[in-house]
């Protein structure tokens, strides 16, 4: 298993330019998946302040990135059982986030298309999630429209990384570019 924090989807023809810009921040590697790298950064605070700096400095670098996924859990799965599982493990530890917030939870799946379903997977999730926040007495809701809290889950291959991220999280950082309304 490589050991990734970060997945990049890079648009087309910025594949180099992508590579050797994220080398500054920490180690790149080259996904099984066309247009995509993984990261590993020290610190995902540290990445997302600095490369916002390099941004800043020069607006036309966001042209480089479709996509910018920080993640801060990972693990490695084998079926669509032991995903369910090691993903509600890590809901749990963000159920004091999401407590009595409207949420939703997104999944972006690079391979296994036989054997995982996203919708599927992000529904799951949401009842886990709902259910659990019930039990705490703490409701919360789904709501694509105009959600307070958004899980992030990235697949690639057997391997998944997860993300909780606030409104204001995703409004100090606009060029990360998570849209909910993508597949």
């Amino acid at each position: 298993m490589l050991n990734w924090n970060i997945v990049v989807d890079v648009q087309e023809h910025s594949f180099s330019r992508a590579y050797l810009l994220l080398e500054e921040f920490g180690t790149v590697f080259q996904s099984d998946f066309e247009n995509i790298l993984l990261m590993n950064v020290n610190s995902i605070p540290e990445f997302l302040d600095s490369l916002n700096s390099k941004l800043l400095q020069d607006p036309s670098l966001k042209k480089v990135f479709a996509r910018i996924v920080p993640v801060t859990s990972t693990f490695s799965f084998q079926s669509a059982a032991e995903f369910e599982t090691k993903a509600k493990d890590v809901l749990m530890e963000w159920l004091s986030i999401l407590a009595g917030k409207r949420i939703y939870v997104r999944m972006h799946r690079k391979g296994l298309k036989d054997r995982l379903d996203g919708n599927e997977e992000e529904n799951h999730l949401d009842l886990i999630i709902l259910q659990e926040l019930e039990k705490l007495g703490k409701p919360g809701q789904i709501s694509l429209k105009d959600p307070e809290a958004i899980v992030f889950v990235e697949t690639i291959s057997q391997q998944a990384g997860l993300s909780c991220w606030t409104c204001q999280d995703l409004e100090n950082y606009p060029w990360l570019k998570l849209n909910l309304s993508e597949p």
